[in-house]
C-alpha cells in the first residue's frame, strides 16, 4: 500500500496544463522541476488516484497526490538520538517540537525523520510503519509544532486533512518596522499557486535599531514553501532574523528567525474528537515583553 507524503487539490484554472509544468512547486518536499520529473518517472504522482504521466493535462478539479517512495529498512538511514519533545502521543500520530535549526528530513544523517524511530513508541496498529511520517513540513531555522503520522491509515487520512483545509495551524513571529494595519488578510500567489494568510498584531514595541519591533499572530490558510515568511515581506515587514526574505542592514544574526509553530488543531482520524496541541514561544521570544502564562 503507498503512502501519500503530499496531496493538492487543483483549483479552477483558466487553460489546461500539462502535468509536469503544473506541478512545479506545489509540493513543499519537492520543489524542482527537475525532481517532480523524476517523480513522475518513478510512478510517484498520482491524478485522482491512478498514474500520472508527463503527458496528462490538468483541467482543474483533480487531486494530485505525491507518494512516498518504498525504501527498504536496509536502504534507510540508520536512526539518530536526538533530544526531541513529544508533545501528544498515541498509537496512530504524533506532536513533536522541532526545535530550529534541524532539517525534517533529507540527505543528511541527522534530520527530525531519522531521529523519530528513537523517538516515538512504535504503534501497536497492524499497519505500523517503522519510520514514522512527518506529515507537513517546518523550514530549517522554523521551532515548533510538527504532525507525524505512525500508520499508514492515519498517514493517509492526515494528508486528506490538510488536502480539504481542515488542519488549523497558528504561527508567531517577531516582524520589524511598523506595521500599517493591526489585522488583515494577505490573498496573492507564489510561484503561480494562491498563498492565503491571516495575521494579527498582538503587540508592538519601539527599537532603535528596526523602529519597531511586531509580535505576529499568523493563521495560514495554504501552506506554500516560505510562505509566512514571503507574505511578511511582501507587506514591509519581514520576520527578524530571515537571512531570505529580510532588510539589507537589519538582520540579527545571533539567535536565527524568529518564527515558530505555535499550535495545531484538527479532528482526531480514530476517535472523532477535536485535538488542540500547543507549544509556548521560545524565551528569544521575550524580546518583546510576554505575560507569565505566555512563557515557555
Amino acid at each position: 500500500m503507498a503512502i501519500i507524503k503530499e496531496s493538492h487539490l487543483v483549483p479552477k484554472l483558466k487553460s489546461p496544463q500539462r502535468l509536469s509544468d503544473y506541478v512545479v512547486g506545489i509540493f513543499q518536499s519537492i520543489t524542482s522541476k527537475k525532481g517532480m520529473r523524476k517523480a513522475i518517472d518513478k510512478r510517484l504522482v498520482n491524478i485522482n488516484d491512478k498514474t500520472g504521466y508527463t503527458s496528462n493535462y490538468i483541467n482543474g478539479g483533480e487531486t494530485i497526490t505525491l507518494l512516498e517512495e518504498e525504501i527498504s529498512d536496509n536502504a534507510r538511514p540508520r536512526p539518530v538520538k536526538l533530544d526531541i519533545e513529544v508533545l501528544y502521543e498515541d498509537a496512530h500520530f504524533a506532536v513533536v517540537n522541532k526545535p530550529a535549526g534541524l532539517l525534517v528530513h533529507g540527505n543528511q544523517k541527522v534530520t527530525l525523520t531519522n531521529a523519530l524511530p528513537l523517538t516515538l513508541q512504535r504503534s501497536y496498529e497492524v499497519d505500523y510503519v517503522t519510520h514514522p511520517d512527518p506529515i507537513h513540513r517546518l523550514d530549517y531555522p522554523t521551532s515548533g509544532v510538527l504532525l507525524v503520522g505512525k500508520t499508514r491509515t492515519t498517514i493517509t487520512a492526515l494528508n486528506k486533512l490538510f488536502e480539504e483545509r481542515k488542519v488549523d495551524k497558528v504561527y508567531y513571529a517577531i516582524t520589524i518596522g511598523k506595521m500599517k494595519k493591526k489585522s488583515d488578510k494577505i490573498e496573492n500567489t507564489i510561484k503561480g499557486k494562491k498563498a492565503i494568510t491571516h495575521y494579527e498584531v498582538e503587540k508592538t514595541i519601539e527599537s532603535d535599531k528596526y523602529g519597531a519591533l511586531n509580535l505576529v499572530k499568523l493563521m495560514p490558510v495554504t501552506g506554500r514553501r516560505h510562505q509566512l515568511r514571503i507574505h511578511m515581506s511582501e507587506l514591509g515587514n519581514p520576520i527578524l532574523g530571515d537571512k531570505s526574505y529580510g532588510t539589507d542592514g537589519k538582520i540579527s544574526r545571533g539567535k536565527g528567525l524568529y518564527l515558530h509553530a505555535y499550535s495545531i488543531s484538527f479532528v482526531h482520524p480514530k476517535s472523532g474528537n477535536r485535538i488542540l496541541i500547543t507549544k509556548p514561544r521560545p524565551k528569544k521570544f521575550h524580546i518583546i515583553p510576554m505575560k507569565e502564562d505566555e512563557q515557555e
